[in-house]
């Protein structure tokens, strides 16, 4: 369990982001962050990221893991790739 809410997550998450999103368009990619549930945090490669093959990799070596570190350890980053945006879940926090 997370001791933090969704709510707080996400203002981190979207807070850290652009110092996590340098090494993505770098790449010619960019993060969309979908929202937060459960201190799951859902985002979205696009540009050259989105579809790519190291999308994965990316997700949890780069964006996880620099999460990780900046807001705390038990983070978990999920793609969402094209056409599974029906695997979100419709109650995430998105700051609206």
């Amino acid at each position: 369990m997370m001791p933090f809410s969704d709510e707080d997550i996400y203002m981190a998450v979207k807070h850290h982001l652009p110092s996590v999103v340098e090494y993505v368009k770098g790449h010619g990619g960019d993060i969309e962050l979908l929202g937060v549930k459960n201190g799951n945090v859902y985002i979205q490669l696009t540009g050259a990221c989105h579809g790519c093959s190291m999308s994965l990799m990316t997700t949890k070596m780069v964006v996880e893991r620099r999460l990780k570190e900046l807001i705390h350890p038990n983070l978990t980053v999920i793609n969402v790739e094209a056409g599974q945006e029906s695997s979100v879940p419709s109650d995430l926090y998105n700051g609206s």
